[in-house]
């Protein structure tokens, strides 16, 4: 992967009851572990440590002060951080209740189970707003060593009715204040002189930018119109990267190699999406609505000539089914437009990490690390506009045959546990 410069940095708080054997690391290399039981004395002996995430397990059941728990991690959290409650699924209870009569696993009896319906209502109290819940392992034995696998395709099929053993539910601090000030601006750019000047001058000035250029080999004078902004430009910071491999995605992931700034937006050079635009992406994520801003070209009315019509079916096709793999009701999957605060960076690498399958142009990997990692998304209608200079650089065919193999390969990944 280009992005494995990058050190995966996020630190993670896993709080559990001490009689619970479950300790998952959040496939995080920095985790605390802390077992309580009936006092938080642990927990405020490292209160003035920050984590980005802070995972409790087995507690939500039988803790008698959780509220006050809830307050004392909200504390704990970065201004971006998530916390993650696990619990059992309450339509298993009796179930669970006859497989552990017959010893066919071990004992542990919650005093309560909490419906994540109602525990919203605990959680706000606490500073914390709900973002999404979701369910894993359906069959939970071992089964002569092939349980791993009997579960992988039980989840593949059922995962999205909700029917997992355990729940996970993750929240958002609401009372963070945004830190979010500086912008990186990533424009992916082949064969696009004709659109460049305009493109960079019609950016509104915003304070502490950069602008980077992330260029292929070009048939057309790209390199040099860049080198021409670059040097009559003082309105941003710009810096250049020439591709070492072909393909958007690649343009992307090297720039973002070189992205100083706190939160990133990608532009496409162009001109479709209106750059004026940029100013609403990053004032939903700096006024802390959100984690991942996806633009959305399927809302307004486009120009007549902006996409062809297998592509709009194509972009139908994506978004549906996307979101439902991800449960994110998104209505465009494959808008270039998408902005992102640069912590984000570390969750794209680890969800690359798992994922054989490649993406082409980069939004996939980019929703799909979303979701996984728990980032709060949103999307902002954008008016799609006729390209005016060059020609569109997609083959449907064979690009859509390779983003549909993603699909499949990471609906695999996103809904079984073997990777949780």
């Amino acid at each position: 992967m280009e992005l494995e410069r990058f050190v995966y940095e996020k630190k993670s708080l896993h709080i559990t009851n001490s009689k619970s054997k479950n300790k998952s690391n959040l496939n995080v290399s920095k985790t605390v572990f802390i077992e309580i039981d009936g006092s938080l004395d642990e927990l405020k002996n490292i209160k003035l440590e920050k984590f980005d995430r802070i995972l409790i397990t087995d507690l939500v059941e039988n803790y008698k002060n959780l509220f006050n728990l809830l307050e004392v991690t909200e504390k704990m959290l970065t201004y971006d951080g998530k916390l993650i409650l696990t619990s059992v699924n309450s339509k298993y209870l009796y179930l669970i209740k006859l497989i552990e009569f017959f010893k066919l696993k071990d004992s542990y009896s919650p005093s309560s189970y909490i419906n994540p319906k109602k525990i919203d209502r605990i959680t706000k109290g606490a500073g914390f707003e709900y973002q999404k819940y979701y369910t894993k392992q359906i069959w939970p034995f071992k089964t002569f060593g092939v349980g791993t696998f009997f579960n992988s395709c039980l989840e593949s099929i059922f995962t999205p009715f909700n029917l997992g053993i355990k729940t996970y539910m993750i929240f958002n601090s609401k009372n963070k204040l945004n830190q979010f000030k500086s912008k990186s601006i990533i424009i992916p750019a082949k064969n696009e002189s004709g659109n460049l000047v305009e493109l960079v001058e019609r950016i509104p000035k915003f304070e502490n930018t950069e602008i980077i250029f992330s260029y292929g080999v070009s048939k057309d004078n790209t390199l040099e119109v860049m080198k021409n902004i670059i040097k009559d430009n003082d309105n941003f910071t710009f810096k250049l990267v020439e591709q070492t491999k072909s393909g958007k995605a690649n343009a992307v992931w090297e720039a973002l190699d070189v992205s100083s700034n706190d939160m990133i937006a990608i532009l496409d050079a162009d001109i479709s999406v209106e750059p004026e635009t940029l100013k609403d992406f990053f004032e939903i994520i700096e006024q802390n609505r959100s984690d991942f801003v996806n633009g959305t070209r399927l809302i307004y009315e486009m120009d007549e000539n902006s996409m062809r019509f297998l592509n709009k079916i194509g972009n139908r096709f994506f978004q549906f089914f996307i979101g439902k793999i991800i449960k994110e009701n998104l209505t465009d999957s494959l808008c270039g437009t998408k902005v992102f605060k640069k912590s984000f960076i570390n969750d794209l690498i680890q969800w690359q990490n798992l994922l054989p399958a490649n993406d082409p142009f980069g939004d996939f990997d980019l929703l799909f690390a979303a979701a996984y990692s728990g980032q709060k998304i949103v999307e902002l209608p954008i008016h799609y506009k006729e390209r005016r200079y060059g020609s569109t650089q997609i083959s449907r065919f064979r690009d859509g045959l390779r983003l549909f193999k993603y699909l499949i390969s990471s609906y695999i990944f996103f809904n079984t546990s073997r990777n949780g």
